[in-house]
This record gives structure tokens, sequence and C-alpha cells, in this order.
């Protein structure tokens, strides 16, 4: 069987055909690095990085021939809010790592007991309503990058995400058994506004954007993504990536977690991946800035 795997990070993207062998053939990337127009303001052009995806895939696809299926990774918790009908974002895209929210975060604690961060997709999407749609009366898509490049390579056929993205966006039920109801109310983002959630591994679409319109049969976060390619699929287990930020995520399978909330360590309960409907579970520690850091050090340095 191949696969065609389809990246895209915080400051690059890439496309690529694995064999059964693991062998990896036809990889194509390109930069594609967020805009900050102010300090602690993080952007991204949705409608730049939707043709930058198609032409990587159909760049890896013209090399290294047919596939049989197509699995998406992606950065988490950026938010695009994008027009149904039309598929035109309405705004642009906000990064992970964007500020601008910190008061509504602030805000949404006092007024709601909800312990959001900035660095979480829900006011994000929030501020992208409030800006776009004050009303809520537009037919309008939320999603994290995910849901945005299903979307794109589906044509606009599905509108979905996976447990491993939509658990960061703090509008999940802690145990991922649902959209929060409540903490979507609180921020103003109408549940019907949001992707489907399903399984991490299980066809959920086709990319008729490609030749062939091969199935889509996996959708994960990047750093969940990351547990799995490193073989970190059992209790105790753990991984640090660093890429744009440095992220260190644990396996740990314990079950749902009582609360979403950060513990007195800074860690936050992650689901890994969903397979079959069931759950597996870890924690992650973050840290911002890292490949980014050195980025500054060499540009500083000129």
């Amino acid at each position: 069987m191949s696969i065609l795997v389809v990246d895209v990070g915080t400051s690059g993207l890439r496309a690529a055909v694995v064999r059964d062998s693991g062998e990896v053939h036809g990889l194509h990337a390109r930069p594609f690095p967020p805009q900050s127009p102010f300090p602690g303001l993080v952007e991204f052009d949705a409608v730049g990085m939707a043709a930058a995806v198609l032409e990587v895939a159909h760049a890896a696809l013209a090399d290294a021939g047919p596939v049989q299926a197509v699995g998406i990774t992606t950065q988490r918790a950026s938010t695009v809010v994008w027009n149904r009908a039309t598929g035109e974002p309405v705004g642009p895209g906000l990064g992970w790592q964007d500020l601008r929210t910190v008061l509504d975060c602030i805000t949404a604690k006092a007024e709601h007991g909800l312990a959001l961060a900035p660095n979480q997709s829900a006011t994000k999407a929030k501020w992208l309503l409030d800006q776009f749609d004050p009303t809520r009366s537009a037919d309008l898509c939320v999603g994290t990058v995910d849901t945005w490049v299903a979307w794109v390579l589906s044509k606009g056929a599905v509108h979905v995400t996976d447990p491993s993205n939509a658990a960061v966006t703090g509008l999940l039920l802690p145990d991922a058994s649902g959209w929060n109801e409540r903490a979507c109310a609180a921020m103003g983002v109408p549940v019907a506004m949001l992707p489907q959630v399903v399984d991490t591994s299980g066809v959920f679409g086709e990319a008729s954007a490609l030749p062939g319109s091969p199935p889509m049969a996996a959708l994960v976060g990047d750093q969940q993504g990351s547990l799995v390619g490193q073989s970190c699929v059992r209790p105790g287990q753990a991984k640090i990536t660093f890429g744009t930020g440095g992220m260190l995520d644990v396996c740990t399978d314990r079950g749902a977690p009582s609360t979403g909330n950060r513990s007195g360590a800074g860690t936050f309960p992650i689901v890994a991946w969903r397979h079959g409907g069931q759950l597996t579970w870890g924690v992650e520690a973050i840290m911002l800035s890292a490949g980014t850091n050195v980025e500054w050090l060499v540009a500083d340095l000129g």
C-alpha cells in the first residue's frame, strides 16, 4: 500500500508518499511561515495555505505515483473561519502562538470559570466571529488547520476534525465525548459551526481534489502523530519535539481526566488518538518558542 502524507506545520508544509516498507518517495516541501503584523499577533493566509497544500500534494503524486489513502497531520489550535457555501475564509487564520485574546481568556475565567489559554482555539474562534459575524447569522464553518486541509482536499465535502485536534481547542468536553456546549455558549461559538469529530484513523471522506480521489483515512495533530511515529504507543513512553516550539508528550492511557485544566506542574491532558471509538490519552508540556528562537538568533547575527 502507498499512502500520501500531508504535513502542515507552523512554518512550512510538505507531502510525500510512504510505502509499506516505510520508504518515503516524492517528498516535496515549501516554507509557509506565518505573518506577525504586530508583536504578539500571529496570522496566516488560509487561501495561500490551501494552494500550497494542493501544490505539494500534486507534486508528490506526480513523482511517486497513485496512492491508496491519504493521511493528514497538522499544527494544532490555529484557527480558520470560512463561508460554508463559498469556502472563502472570512478573515486571517490565527496561529496557535497568537496572543491577541489574552484578555478574553482572563474574562472567560472570571465570568464563566473557564480555564482557557490563548494558544487554544476557543478565544481565537470568538475573536474571528466577533470581527466578521458579530450577530452569528452567517452560515460559517469554524475549524483548526486539520479541518481546513480536509475541507480543501475534499473540495468542501467534509467538515471534520479528530479528538487529538479537538481536545486542544478548549471547546471539547474533558472526557472528549463531544463539544462542550457550555464553553461554546460562553465563547459565542455556535456548535453548528464546529466540525464533526471523527476517529483519528479510519476513512472519513475522499480527497476529490487529488487524482483518483483516494480516501482520507487519518487525521491527527502533529505532536500526537509524532508520538506514533516515534513508537511511543504504550503508557510511560515519551518523546520531545523541537520544531517551531518545544513539545513534550507522554502516552499515559489512564482513561479520561477529570478536568482539562493544566496541572500544578504545567502539563495538561491530551487525547493521543482515537481508533474504533476507543480513546488513548496522554499529557503534554509546551514551550512556545524553540526553533523560532534559533531563527531569531540567526537573523539577529546577520
